[in-house]
């Protein structure tokens, strides 16, 4: 059993997405990192897929009346249990009975992974745990935890085994987001797209898993409107304000609005961690490049 004390900004319970239902209108979503999600699964012995904490910004209060073996992945944030000891990230972690978890505020990046042994215990809804609150699906009553929520928690193994973790190193989240020509690039002006993709852009504050908002230079595409089109996470949409849209996990499956450049899969795990206020700039890629980039896998590996 978890119980919620205290709810974070924006705590989702999260597991694999839910490919396949494009057709109804739902995007595949899940974790916004799923290898970062699958990491802190295994770190505590469960399969990937297994649903966990998604906690974006500043986190929650949690209590474990009967103890629990848990680990944190993602970005770093300030952590202690009741003792008041700071929790190690990318580390199994066991809490006695009756202990608690508090969460704080993210000291990097945007968001992390809490993963408990046994994994959170809600409906399977469309073949996923994981919560599409737009609908109000899935996760935990298809939103964000509340205070006073209480989560059970599957069936502990006994078992623990203290682990590791090695993220992939990503390089700099300055470095510039990696990106394909979109399939109406050709159609925007000149002037647009060198700003596009020399410029910054900003992320603003309307942002979220739907989608990431940006404000720069202005992007004025030249061919008049567009039948809608299929969309996936990491499209770079623009619409008629010529402010770019990065698509989110949550986003819609189709759009109206041209497409000047995708997010190459290599660099989607950094767009889970960047946050209003965070700069970004692009830089392309040919599509071979981008389709020879391996994702970079995380190392678990038992400590001594």
């Amino acid at each position: 059993m978890m119980e919620v004390l205290h709810a974070g900004l924006c705590d989702l319970v999260m597991g694999a997405a839910r490919p396949g239902f494009g057709a109804l209108g739902v995007p595949a979503g899940g974790a916004s990192d799923p290898a970062a999600l699958a990491a802190a699964n295994a770190l505590v012995g469960n399969i990937a897929a297994a649903a966990g904490l998604e906690i974006t910004l500043a986190g929650p209060t949690l209590r474990f009346p009967r103890g629990a073996t848990v680990a944190l992945t993602g970005a770093p944030f300030m952590a202690t249990r009741s003792c008041g000891a700071p929790v190690a990230w990318n580390e199994t972690l066991v809490l006695a009975p009756a202990e608690t978890l508090t969460i704080g505020r993210v000291e990097s990046g945007c968001r992390c992974w809490l993963a408990v042994q046994g994994g959170l215990v809600v409906p399977e809804v469309l073949g996923s745990y994981s919560a599409f609150p737009p609908a109000g699906f899935g996760g935990y009553m298809g939103r964000a935890l509340q205070a006073g929520d209480v989560l059970a928690v599957g069936a502990q193994t006994g078992e623990v085994h203290v682990l590791r973790a090695t993220p992939p190193a990503f390089g700099s989240m300055r470095s510039p987001l990696r990106v394909v020509a979109g399939p109406q690039a050709r159609g925007f002006e000149d002037a647009g797209l060198v700003s596009f993709f020399s410029k910054p852009y900003q992320i603003t504050a309307a942002t979220d898993r739907r989608g990431l908002r940006l404000a720069g230079p202005a992007v004025a595409y030249a061919r008049g409107e567009l039948p809608s089109q299929g969309v996936l996470p990491g499209t770079i949409q623009v619409p008629p304000d010529g402010q770019p849209i990065i698509l989110g996990w949550d986003g819609p499956v189709t759009g109206g609005y041209p497409v000047i450049a995708v997010v190459v899969t290599a660099d989607r795990a950094r767009l889970a961690q960047l946050k209003p206020g965070d700069t970004l700039r692009f830089v392309t890629l040919e599509v071979e490049r981008a389709r020879a980039l391996a994702s970079a896998a995380w190392i678990i590996e038992e400590l001594a």
